[in-house]
């Protein structure tokens, strides 16, 4: 699994390597944990973009319910909501772990919400399959390459959430000083 994070300005921006930003996640929940559950949460929202190593179901809505693909479909999902959920395990995720740690509920699949209230405390981007790249830069070296989900997308649906939870300008929104984003993505590593 390769985690990554990208801070960036208006001037450009740079890209955090996986281990630091493990660290970072690492340090936030073992403070977390060694003062017991917070009374309100230390992060008010998660954000959480990747591929199956962090869709927390958004593939069904995207996809359909097909019988036919094995993440909507025991075993997966089993071990902990005793059904099938379209998570790509059998249980829950590290982010569903980060959250509870953080004391928040379950990051919301950006697909199954409709309101800023669905959003109250964060949303989850990432789609089982999806890619860090688009399609785009594939065809564009010669790769024939299908329409996938990739990043892109995902940053898009992020942007109209954003416009959804904070209409007007953000940029000296306090709201969005306090986040944790997580990124999880298997296609980053090739």
């Amino acid at each position: 699994m390769a985690s990554s994070a990208s801070v960036s300005g208006r001037g450009g921006g740079f890209l955090l390597p996986p281990a630091a930003v493990a660290a970072a996640v690492l340090l936030a929940v073992a403070v977390v944990h060694a003062r017991g559950a917070p009374a309100a949460p230390c992060v008010p929202r998660v954000f959480s973009f990747g591929d199956s190593l962090a869709d927390t179901g958004n593939f069904p809505f995207l996809y359909g319910n097909d019988s036919r693909e094995p993440a909507l479909r025991t075993p997966y999902g089993e071990t902990f909501f005793r059904r099938a959920t379209g998570r790509f395990s059998d249980g829950r995720l590290i982010v569903d772990f980060i959250a509870d740690t953080m004391g928040l509920p379950f990051v919301r699949p950006y697909l199954s919400g409709r309101t800023a209230e669905d959003f109250a405390s964060g949303a989850n981007f990432a789609v089982g399959g999806a890619m860090a790249l688009g399609p785009d830069f594939f065809r564009g070296r010669g790769v024939p390459m299908g329409d996938r989900m990739h990043l892109g997308v995902e940053m898009k649906w992020f942007h109209d959430l954003l416009d959804l939870l904070c209409p007007a300008d953000r940029a000296g929104n306090p709201k969005f000083y306090f986040l944790l984003f997580l990124l999880a993505h298997t296609s980053l590593l090739t």
